[in-house]
């Protein structure tokens, strides 16, 4: 579903991503995992033609990602893309912004984008904020509102850039959780993340980037577990410095923290 060859990114004559090649299947989870600046999130710009990227090629559902494309807007509609900040309309409700791509990109009547757009909310546990507006709701409920803006759209992949990093450390379960259900129901999802509790539960695949590249590349067991890059050990030591999270040891081996 999504095939990345060689592909290369700059900012400034500073390389970003140096010859990253992974595809995704469909269905499959895959997690990438690795420290701030390593390219992952430009990688995911990158899928969605948000930034061009200068050698290599980009496919998803067998066309290639180019900006001035003349289908990529159509592409756009096949892989929705879930962001760090909700980017939600402040002045729409929770219902209004997951109808707005139904009506006006895929010009739905209005009745039916309302239709499934509650059934959406519902779906994410907010089926009593229809009528909310953003700063009515908690950080944790503007991201379920900005997973279903992203389903509303029947997208065949979705994109995660961090889509937890900016909430409150209560808060960031009910996202998993609504991920969790999208992992069960066969949603093909690439999913930048520093939950490593979660990769491990839900990844078919965890991918660690470093400085561009990526380093270490298997099952969520192996890489989180019996990682073999001393770079990636590092980095799962220093995640577990941060986070009390319990399902991989300061030697990325799984178990309680030391």
């Amino acid at each position: 579903m999504i095939e990345i060859t060689n592909v290369h990114k700059s900012f400034g004559g500073v390389p970003v991503l140096q010859g990253v090649s992974l595809n995704v299947r469909q269905g499959e989870v895959v997690c990438l995992i690795g420290a701030s600046g390593s390219g992952k999130s430009t990688l995911l710009r990158c899928i969605n033609a948000l930034e061009s990227y200068d050698e290599g090629e980009i496919r998803l559902l067998g066309e290639r990602v180019e900006q001035r494309a003349r289908h990529i807007n159509q592409l756009r509609t096949q892989v929705g893309m879930v962001f760090q900040r909700f980017n939600l309309f402040p002045h729409r409700t929770a219902l209004e912004n997951v109808m707005e791509g139904p009506v006006h990109v895929k010009r739905l009547a209005r009745a039916d984008a309302q239709r499934e757009a509650s059934e959406l909310l519902d779906k994410v546990g907010l089926g009593h904020k229809l009528h909310a507006y953003p700063h009515q709701l908690s950080g944790g409920q503007q991201q379920r509102v900005a997973i279903a803006r992203s389903l509303a759209m029947k997208p065949k992949a979705i994109l995660f850039d961090e889509p937890t990093s900016a909430l409150d450390p209560e808060l960031v379960g009910e996202v998993l959780n609504v991920m969790r259900t999208l992992a069960r129901e066969g949603m093909t999802m690439l999913v930048v993340t520093h939950e490593m509790g979660f990769a491990r539960e839900v990844a078919d695949r965890v991918c660690f980037l470093h400085a561009g590249l990526i380093i270490e590349e298997g099952t969520a067991q192996q890489v989180l577990g019996s990682p073999r890059e001393p770079r990636t050990r590092e980095f799962l030591r220093h995640v577990l410095t941060h986070r009390s999270d319990t399902q991989v040891s300061p030697d990325g081996i799984a178990g309680a923290a030391a």
